[in-house]
């Protein structure tokens, strides 16, 4: 961020102009007439390409009150693009910030910058409920001391799009993290899943992934399990098939010999008599074993999740959310142990309240209360179970600021086909549009990726860590499904990054996010 001695900004059309001590330059709309008033945007620098009756300046901004908004729209199809040449710009990289809402069905709506001497960069607009507002970003290397900030549209008859609060600012967005959760993939594949490169070649599902993009392999780790999937061997085996291609690791730990979730966190059967005491030193021989082996191997991970989706605590009762010194020394001991097997490796606590702010600071409030130590905040977030995308970017801004750490979406999925639930006997219906705007295709799913991708972006102060999409290799193969072994996922065949065929999706493009 400049902070230091004020630059000056060359607008085409506009004189030149200061930045502020923040560092942001704020591109200001002006509206002429009376309040209330729409006007073609060409005014304060802002100039208008296609057609141009579609892009008005309006009253009724971000803030309800007198503030303005760029709007796209028109009663006929409209393409338009509402611009602004800066020049005069130092070098070096720049976010385009902007406040948006969006009616959706759109051909493409983004939010645009080029002529950087780079290629031009872009995002999509969320399709937004009424009233909702969700900030976007986009970032460049600008060299040329020049660049294009846009809004472009081109869409049917009615169709909207609005901008608020635009500011290019220095410094830059992107993801560190673009993962998926490959912990049941040796399952799938001992049972003859076929996965295949969107041209239909057959490869490895790990290397299709790698080559779409994806950078990190999520392993759930159980403790016994009963058929020996998800255990330490299964585990280091994946992690050596991930290293092997470049791939980084992040290593969940479910304490527990099978599914740990808010409903579920069943001890181990072999520490089910145990005392606290006993439990505590589980969870450090546990995890100290785990990560010492990876270590060994040369597989070191690069963040550990303490428990999976620990809204309600772990390894009930003793470590429940009722028994808060119980649960915080749990997570210490674990903490401790990846201090001394794995250092440098960060320490996520993982909630499935994405959006659910309140619940999220109740919980890191006593933790932090309770000092146990963390370096990431990780949530899932399933738009058809929770609320939309602008109340999970409001809960991640709020508790990165918060408690000063990154945070990570480390579970999301959608649909890219409807079902019935009788697809291989699974009781799992998918409705045609599971979240409005958002229709069970293979174009929705990764509409849908692309923009929960965006709002994590988005967090201030570069403290969103990334997205990480959960069981993205998983196919319905005949015997891949028993009801009766935890290992299994029923009815995930409608979620994957793979179609029926085994196919590659286009929702993995994404993975080459930012």
């Amino acid at each position: 961020m400049v902070t230091a001695q004020p630059w000056r900004v060359t607008h085409a059309g506009a004189p030149s102009t200061p930045l502020p001590a923040s560092g942001a330059l704020p591109l200001a709309l002006s509206p002429s007439g009376s309040p209330g008033a729409a006007a073609p945007a060409d005014r304060s620098g802002w100039s208008v390409a296609g057609d141009c009756g579609a892009s008005l300046v309006e009253r009724g901004g971000r803030d309800g009150g007198d503030g303005l908004r760029l709007t796209h729209w028109a009663p006929s199809a409209y393409r338009v693009e509402t611009g602004r040449q800066l020049s005069g710009l130092p070098d070096g990289p720049y976010t385009l910030t902007a406040w948006a809402r969006c009616g959706g069905g759109q051909r493409a709506v983004h939010l645009v910058l080029r002529d950087h001497a780079g290629a031009e960069q872009r995002t999509d607009l969320p399709p937004t409920p009424a009233g909702e507002w969700i900030r976007v970003v986009v970032s460049a290397e600008v060299t040329g001391g020049r660049c294009t900030v846009a809004l472009g549209s081109d869409a049917e008859a009615g169709q909207w799009a609005h901008l608020s609060e635009v500011t290019l600012t220095p410094g830059t967005t992107g993801l560190a993290v673009k993962g998926g959760d490959l912990s049941s993939l040796p399952w799938n594949e001992e049972r003859g899943a076929v996965h295949r490169y969107a041209d239909g070649t057959r490869g490895d599902a790990l290397a299709v992934l790698a080559a779409a993009g994806m950078n990190l392999v999520r392993l759930k780790v159980w403790v016994h399990p009963a058929d020996g999937y998800d255990g330490t061997a299964r585990v280091l085996a994946m992690a050596r098939r991930a290293a092997a291609l470049g791939l980084g690791i992040l290593v969940d730990f479910h304490y527990s010999d099978t599914w740990a979730d808010p409903r579920n966190q069943v001890k181990p059967a072999a520490w089910s008599a145990r005392s606290y005491r006993g439990l505590l030193e589980g969870v450090h021989a546990h995890t100290y074993e785990v990560l010492s082996a990876l270590a060994a191997q040369g597989t070191p991970p690069g963040i550990v999740q303490l428990g999976n989706e620990i809204d309600a605590g772990l390894l009930w009762e003793d470590g429940s959310t009722s028994h808060w010194d119980g649960l915080a020394g749990l997570l210490t001991a674990g903490a401790r142990a990846v201090e001394a097997a794995s250092p440098g490796t960060r320490v996520a606590l993982h909630l499935a309240c994405g959006t659910d702010n309140a619940a999220t600071r109740r919980w890191f409030d006593r933790a932090v209360a309770h000092r146990v130590p963390f370096d990431v905040v990780a949530l899932s977030y399933y738009g058809y179970w929770q609320c939309g995308l602008a109340a999970l970017q409001a809960n991640l801004d709020d508790v990165a600021a918060r408690y000063g750490r990154p945070v990570l979406v480390v579970e999301t999925g959608y649909p890219h086909a409807p079902g019935d639930g009788r697809f291989l006997g699974h009781p799992v219906a998918v409705p045609a549009e599971p979240v409005a705007g958002y229709p069970a295709t293979p174009t929705g799913q990764a509409a849908h990726l692309r923009d929960v991708m965006s709002v994590v972006e988005a967090v201030p102060d570069g403290r969103g860590l990334g997205v990480v999409y959960w069981e993205p290799a998983w196919t319905a193969v005949a015997g891949s499904a028993d009801p009766a072994d935890p290992a299994t996922l029923q009815g995930w065949e409608h979620q994957a990054l793979f179609g029926p065929e085994g196919r590659l999706l286009e929702a993995a493009r994404w993975f080459r996010h930012r």
